[in-house]
């Protein structure tokens, strides 16, 4: 099971990016798939999500109405897109899955991580 982020880099703010979770060894519309990031000095937090069951999709408050994930189960990989972004969203993006169907809170409860991609948002 491996997960492969893609799609950061440096953007100013109101800026737009988008992040690609890409699933190899398995297949990825079976899980659900959560997007974290940890900023430097900070602790990792849950930014998004999206359940197997529905498609149903989670959001950290502080991006609801400005960032979207989604799915296309062709190529196997979810998307996180990013508009408005804003110099707090500095950070490594990781996406995750817990294993199963349905997202899941906290960190610990995600058992296979993607390697991470770098967001920068500055003027």
């Amino acid at each position: 099971v491996q997960l492969q982020a893609s799609g950061g880099g440096l953007v100013q703010p109101g800026g737009s990016l988008r992040l690609s979770c890409a699933a190899s060894g398995f297949t990825l519309d079976h899980y659900a798939i959560g997007w974290f990031r940890q900023a430097p000095g900070k602790e990792r937090e849950g930014v998004s999500c999206i359940s197997n069951i529905g498609g149903s999709t989670y959001y950290l408050d502080s991006v609801k109405g400005r960032f979207t994930i989604s799915r296309d189960n062709a190529k196997n990989t979810v998307y996180l897109q990013m508009n408005s972004l804003k110099p707090e969203d500095t950070a490594v993006y990781y996406c995750a899955t817990p294993g199963g169907v349905w997202c899941k809170i906290g960190t610990s409860a995600y058992d296979y991580w993607g390697q991470e991609t770098q967001v920068t948002v500055s003027s």
